[in-house]
């Protein structure tokens, strides 16, 4: 799906784009489905990684790393009691999946490299866009956890900056169950922080987080197949969800592959070695398209 002059206008002024009726509601149900297939087929170790926002540097272990190049599995903080027991059953437990379910499973890979996020990307001017990393997110009901004010090149950053993110509802996102909100135009005072990574592998933010006043986002909520194209520098966030319905979603964070455009070695998302991110298409097929 190529997108108009005015699209373009409009994510360039406000940082982010909503795309109405992006995936049909048959590729939709069968993104789901595999989702749940996966989380019935995990295994969860006696020692879980669980993912919390508003705790990333205490949280991270070697799994966390290890997951840029697979199909891992991380629980939501609600899903355990103050002593540690799970509370919540394995479907109702996990926070997300991530970091390369793009390239390893086929359900998703078919969604991530389809010609529709392909001609978005050539739209946006990417060159050689590399699928860097890709999340199922449950948002699950009751126990789904905020997701704080954050800019998604703190954590995916190129130099000069290319990274976009594409964040598609698989069910409808709304006030109630924590649908995205932004910031319109947050995007261009530039990226405030990174999250870094050492050597050995340690992971520390660069500077303390920006304050936000909360009368300037705007609630992005929006109906199951929608995607919303979101600036890798656009402060964006999500309330914790209360309601009875879960809110799944599942994003795709694209950035630029091609020479002159650098990938740190501190980015936490460090591919291993044999295991190359595909770009979604070469230069020269765009230039002979």
């Amino acid at each position: 799906m190529s997108l108009s002059n005015e699209q373009l206008e409009a994510f360039e002024r406000d940082g982010y784009l909503v795309i109405p009726d992006f995936t049909p509601r048959e590729e939709v149900a069968a993104m789901r489905s595999r989702a749940l297939e996966l989380v019935a087929g995990f295994q969860p170790p006696k020692a879980v990684s669980v993912f919390d926002t508003k705790d990333q540097t205490s949280k991270v272990d070697q799994y966390f790393l290890d997951s840029a190049g697979a199909i891992s599995f991380f629980f939501e903080a609600g899903a355990f009691d103050s002593q540690g027991a799970q509370v919540k059953p394995k479907e109702l437990a996990i926070n997300k999946i991530g970091h390369a379910l793009h390239d390893l499973d086929p359900i998703f890979q078919a969604w991530s490299y389809s010609p529709r996020v392909c001609a978005l990307a050539q739209s946006l001017g990417l060159r050689r866009p590399l699928p860097m990393q890709s999340m199922y997110i449950f948002k699950q009901p009751g126990i789904g956890g905020e997701v704080v004010p954050h800019q998604d090149s703190t954590f995916l950053f190129t130099d000069p900056p290319s990274v976009v993110g594409l964040w598609l509802a698989l069910e409808d996102a709304t006030l109630q169950n924590g649908c995205l909100w932004a910031i319109p135009g947050s995007h261009k005072a530039g990226v405030a922080r990174r999250f870094l990574r050492a050597p050995d592998g340690r992971l520390a933010f660069d500077a303390p987080p920006a304050v936000h006043a909360e009368a300037d986002f705007v609630a992005l909520p929006m109906p199951a197949g929608a995607l919303v194209l979101l600036h890798g520098a656009l402060v964006h966030r999500s309330n914790e969800n209360r309601s009875p319905a879960s809110r799944h979603a599942f994003s795709v964070h694209v950035l630029e592959g091609a020479a002159g455009t650098r990938y740190p070695a501190t980015n936490w998302l460090q591919r291993p070695a044999g295991m190359p991110v595909a770009p979604l298409y070469e230069p020269a097929a765009v230039e002979a398209a």
